[in-house]
């Protein structure tokens, strides 16, 4: 009866769903973390001229909206991280071990950046409404725009049909892709290189440093369609009721011929402050929690 009653809980915490419970919920510790720097990446992204600096967009936002200003969207973004980072991080395993991978110490690099890859295009999709609703309500100045996260769902549905929520999809599952191929690998690679060469043991100083890379990967690759996606997804219909954007490539040669190549990385630096801690703590709040549940450590 032991026995069976054992085996059965070892199914349990070694199952895709249950590891994407526990991603989901590292991943909510990272964005409750990092929301103020999310919501000031976010609109000098749509706004870049009105904030100019990470500090004094925060300190400006602070000043006219309140600390509550700062911490806009927070219901939509864990929501978003519940299942799209979820899905990301709980799935990627499960894509290795689809694609072949049956030794995580010698896993081939271009194994892990496909499973990251496809685990976030999937979670990214599925999660799509969740991402919209949570930059539009960062980027609401006047705070008006919304109640609450759940009358955001209704009101967009109820004004813009289901299509309304799936706005920017496509930029969406293009940046998930690739971050997805780059996040999750950067850390799972680096990790056990540290290890094979015995640099450092496993533990959370080689957690550290492993997340710290990853955050620094994943921020440079994805900051010029992190800033496509944010202004299609933000964007409202002009005058004569079309979209300002037709899509990926239209916004980028529109941001590029209007300000400059630099102009996609006006986010780098708050895109860091925001997805480097959040990429720290979620990778240490989810190998403690594997730890926790008796699951093997990524």
């Amino acid at each position: 009866m032991s026995s069976s009653s054992s085996s059965t809980t070892s199914s349990v915490t070694s199952s895709t769903g249950f590891r994407i419970l526990l991603a989901g919920s590292s991943a909510c510790c990272g964005a409750s973390v990092t929301n103020p720097v999310d919501v000031v990446k976010i609109r000098m992204q749509v706004e870049k001229h009105k904030y100019p600096g990470m500090f004094s967009g925060m300190k400006d936002i602070a000043r006219t909206e309140g600390a509550r200003g700062l911490y806009k969207g927070l219901g939509a973004s864990l929501c978003r991280e519940m299942s799209y980072s979820g899905i990301r991080f709980g799935a990627y395993e499960s894509f290795k071990e689809l694609y072949g991978a049956t030794d995580p110490k010698n896993t081939p690099l271009y194994k892990k950046l496909a499973a990251g890859a496809s685990a976030g295009m999937v979670g990214s999709a599925i999660a799509n409404p969740c991402d919209l609703v949570k930059i539009r309500m960062q980027s609401d100045v006047s705070g008006k725009m919304y109640r609450n996260v759940f009358q955001a769902f209704y009101k967009i549905f109820q004004t813009e049909g289901l299509r309304g929520l799936y706005v920017g999809v496509g930029q969406t599952v293009q940046r998930a892709g690739i971050l997805g191929s780059c996040q999750a690998p950067a850390y799972d690679h680096s990790k056990h290189t540290l290890k094979n060469l015995n640099i450092l043991n496993e533990g959370i100083l080689l957690h550290l440093c492993s997340s710290f890379f990853a955050g620094i990967v994943a921020v440079t690759v994805t900051a010029p369609i992190d800033l496509i996606k944010t202004r299609v997804m933000s964007s409202k219909p002009l005058a004569d009721g079309s979209m300002p954007y037709k899509g990926t490539v239209d916004c980028l040669l529109k941001t590029v011929k209007s300000e400059g190549v630099m102009a996609l990385y006006s986010g780098w630096v708050p895109g860091w402050m925001r997805l480097g801690p959040h990429t720290i703590v979620t990778f240490l709040v989810f190998e403690q929690l594997r730890k926790a549940v008796g699951m093997r450590a990524i």
